[in-house]
This record gives structure tokens, C-alpha cells and sequence, in this order.
């Protein structure tokens, strides 16, 4: 497991990367969205900058004892770029303090303005450190899959973000839930998979394994390569959160979210009313 997601950079950030960092751990800190960073950036800056604010803040949460797990891989579906109007994916950070067990509730208060997608989450056995990783290197690689939730959240107020703003955000991840049956590759095929998201028991996406670039092995093989490309590449135990097989849906309070793929699983999580504090 890497230790040093940003190994590359250099030692001193600039300062509208360390305002930018310092406005969103403030908003996470507090529960208060803030402002769009992107104006903080002459031109709406760019991905580079955006993903120099992500690693400030991962930097400091590894310093403040955080453990890195893994990564995700944002906007890799069509329905959901559209919804945030992107058209490329991202990545971010996964940290072990981020998990919430299957049939878990998220306490009130714990996001901001969360919103749940439904996703094939792979753990891998090998190494990955190719820059051009191929499809090939992660059937290789992957130990195993599960079915996901990952609940979205954004600390820009009102959602109005640009791919920059998303990217800065930790590519806008919360909390992730993990079904706890382990499914060898060999033994379904990600790319034909459907997957159906009920919240309250009534269905609110529906997706298939192509709806995630093609397959949640594409999106795994692009993250690798983009990772391996900045020097810090995904290893034996990580985790990846592979992307939205379907559209997000917005949580509140009392909800419960449940997703099915047939060749996976279940998993599902709650969301705790207003004022309770269990």
C-alpha cells in the first residue's frame, strides 16, 4: 500500500492550492459548504492544480493518522457526467475511516448534501504499476469483486461544480458500503452485469456493467494507468470503487438504499433521522 500519494510534488504548494485545500477541509470540518474553489484559480484552473488541492489535503489526513486503503473512480458514467455536467472521470482517496459495514447507517450529520450510486468494487492481489495498464493486467491482478454503494458528497454548496471543483473535493467522495461476499473474477462477467438501486424500496437507478466506460474493468485499467502515470500506482490490497453503474440519487434522513446485481450481491445502508444519535 502506497503511503505517499504525492511523492512527485513539490515541496511547497502554491498559494491558491493551499487556500483552495484549506477551504474544503474547513467545510468538511464544520458541516458549512463553501463556494466553489474554481474561482479561486485564475481561469477556473486546471486538473493539475485540482489534483495538487485533492493530495494536499490526502497528505494531511496520512499526517493526521488516516489509512489509505484505495481509490475510486468518479464520473464513469455517461448519466452521471451528464448530471454533473463532466465529461471525462476522475479519481480520489479512499480512507479506512470512510467505511460503513453492510446494512449500516450513516449517522445524521455525518455528509453534507449526500447523494448514493451503486458500484462494483474490485480488491486486487497484484501490483498494478504499468503506465499503460491494460484489461489483461487487472484480470491479473484482481483478487476478487463485491458489489458497492458509494455515497457521494460534495462540500461546494448547492453541488455547483465544474470538473475542477469535484477533482479538488477528493473527486467528491463521502462514505462507501462493501457487500461481504467475495466473487472471483472468473466468475461473472462485470461488463454484462445489471444492477438495480431501490431507496425505500422503490427503484431510483438501474445500470449495467457496460454503463461503466464500457466495463468496470476499462475504468479499473484507466485508473491504474493514470496512477502509475503520476508515480504512485495502485497496489496488492488496494481497493477500487470502479464507478456509477447508473445514476445517483439524493439521500435524506430515514432513507434506506439497497442495490442488487444478480452475478455480485446485495448491499445496502441506512441513513439516520434527525437527531438520532446512534
Amino acid at each position: 500500500m502506497s503511503t505517499d500519494p504525492d511523492s512527485a510534488r513539490p515541496d511547497a504548494d502554491p498559494p491558491d492550492v493551499v487556500e483552495a485545500a484549506d477551504l474544503l477541509a474547513e467545510a468538511a470540518r464544520t458541516g458549512a459548504a463553501c463556494p466553489p474553489v474554481r474561482t479561486l484559480f485564475e481561469g477556473g484552473g486546471d486538473l493539475e492544480t485540482a489534483y495538487a488541492v485533492q493530495q494536499l489535503n490526502v497528505r494531511r489526513g496520512l499526517d493526521a493518522g488516516r489509512r489509505l486503503v484505495g481509490r475510486k473512480i468518479g464520473l464513469t458514467s455517461v448519466a452521471v457526467q451528464r448530471q454533473l455536467g463532466v465529461d471525462q472521470p476522475d479519481f480520489g482517496t479512499l480512507f479506512a475511516d470512510m467505511a460503513v459495514p453492510d446494512g449500516g447507517e450513516v449517522p445524521a450529520g455525518r455528509l453534507l448534501q449526500p447523494k448514493v450510486e451503486a458500484e462494483v468494487a474490485l480488491v486486487l492481489g497484484r501490483d498494478l504499476p504499468h503506465r499503460r495498464c491494460t484489461v489483461v493486467d487487472v484480470l491479473r491482478a484482481v483478487d476478487f469483486a463485491l458489489p458497492a454503494l458509494e455515497i457521494v458528497d460534495s462540500r461546494i454548496a448547492g453541488w455547483d461544480i465544474s470538473l475542477v471543483d469535484t477533482v479538488a473535493d477528493n473527486a467528491s467522495c463521502g462514505l462507501y458500503v462493501l457487500g461481504t461476499t467475495p466473487v472471483p473474477l472468473a466468475d461473472v462477467d462485470l461488463r454484462t452485469v445489471t444492477m438495480t438501486m431501490t431507496r425505500n424500496g422503490e427503484t431510483v437507478s438501474e445500470g449495467t456493467g457496460a454503463d461503466c466506460l464500457g466495463s468496470p474493468l476499462n475504468a479499473a485499467a484507466w485508473l491504474a494507468s493514470a496512477l502509475a502515470e503520476r508515480g504512485d500506482p495502485l497496489r496488492a490490497g488496494d481497493l477500487v470503487l470502479t464507478g456509477a453503474l447508473g445514476p445517483m440519487a439524493p439521500a435524506a434522513p430515514g432513507d434506506l438504499f439497497e442495490t442488487h446485481i444478480p452475478d455480485l450481491g446485495s448491499v445496502r445502508v441506512g441513513f439516520a433521522m434527525e437527531g438520532d444519535q446512534r
